[in-house]
């Protein structure tokens, strides 16, 4: 197990960059299996400009995504997973229980439960000062690289 990934090496890992990369730090990885990762709330957030104006709230859609994120780190650090892109494939069971808001930090574990050929699924929980703000599973979706690129080119 791995004990501290700092953003640089995630972002050796995930393709995401500014605006989107919602991860700031990896506390614990075990690659192929699960992460804890840390989101840091600022209030300099893009979209807190619209959501909402005087009463700025963490969109619950960006902390299912913020789980997704560190998923994929646990999943592309394993080197069978190398080189592939990785895409939210779907939600099961998620609820959001708390609002998340500017100065809050998003503990996020993740635990890949189940992959079969290109389909994932995994159960993650977002807390904020050990209260729980959402909580669920996803599927994910395991492509080549390669394979992405041709899928979008003319």
């Amino acid at each position: 197990m791995i004990s501290l990934v700092t953003v640089d090496k995630i972002m050796e890992v995930l393709p995401h960059r500014y605006p989107f990369l919602l991860i700031d730090r990896i506390l614990e990885l075990d690659p192929g299996k699960r992460a804890v990762g840390v989101k840091n709330v600022t209030i300099n957030e893009h979209f807190f400009q619209g959501h909402f104006p005087g009463t700025p709230v963490f969109p619950g859609v960006l902390i299912l995504e913020a789980l997704a994120q560190a998923g994929a780190c646990a999943l592309l650090s394993d080197e069978k997973y190398r080189n592939r892109l990785v895409y939210l494939a779907g939600v099961d069971k998620f609820r959001l229980r708390r609002v998340v808001v500017p100065g809050d930090q998003l503990l996020l574990r993740v635990e890949l439960i189940k992959i079969k050929g290109s389909i994932g699924k995994a159960e993650g929980m977002a807390s904020v000062d050990g209260a729980t703000a959402a909580e669920g599973k996803f599927l994910f979706a395991l492509e080549a690289k390669e394979d992405a690129k041709r899928s979008i080119q003319p």
